[in-house]
């Protein structure tokens, strides 16, 4: 058999260096396949990247980026303004009359249908007022009396306390509507 010095020198006598270029060549020949292959990914890629990024109407992506970030940006301003808007709207709502009670009575026996009536509104922390008007074959006189914290500095008709009575156990009471301002607050404060 027939050796180089070189592969005697190695130690590889026994190897016959056709073997060496037949292995070389079969390396060369995958490796070039497994570039092919990957041009063709890189062609593809490519292809897909320069269409992502021309988008509609020959637009780039980094305007459409812009006008996103433009967007976001209006979004959160009105998100912070109309958040400020409930805030208002949430102490103002304080004040409002949020609950009634209303009693029609016939007030004089002899009338029939119930012409008069009690009418009590109050705000959260039941304050407000008594409206009573009292129907009569000579007219209707109509009075007012203060309710503070769910009481009047003046006696009340039966009526009048039927009617305060209802309006302070309403179901739409103060817990109802601080647990709906709060379900609110947390809505809001999530979409944020």
């Amino acid at each position: 058999m027939n050796s180089s010095y070189i592969m005697s020198l190695l130690g590889f006598e026994w190897l016959d260096p056709a073997y060496i270029w037949i292995f070389f060549f079969v390396l060369f020949i995958v490796i070039l396949i497994l570039h092919f292959v990957q041009m063709a990914k890189f062609r593809n890629l490519r292809e897909k990247y320069e269409m992502f990024m021309e988008g509609n109407e020959g637009k780039s992506l980094e305007s459409q980026f812009e006008n996103l970030f433009s967007d976001i940006s209006d979004l959160k301003q009105a998100s912070r303004k109309d958040r400020r808007d409930i805030d208002s709207l949430l102490k103002t709502i304080q004040t409002c009359y949020q609950k009634m009670g209303l009693v029609k009575y016939d007030a004089f026996h002899e009338m029939g249908g119930k012409l008069s009536f009690a009418l009590c509104m109050l705000d959260k922390d039941d304050n407000g007022f008594i409206m009573n008007s009292v129907h009569s074959n000579n007219g209707c006189y109509t009075y007012t009396k203060e309710i503070v914290a769910g009481k009047s500095a003046i006696d009340l008709g039966f009526e009048e306390k039927e009617a305060l009575e209802q309006a302070v156990s309403n179901s739409n009471s103060k817990d109802h509507h601080e647990r709906v301002i709060k379900e609110a607050s947390k809505r809001v404060e999530k979409s944020s």
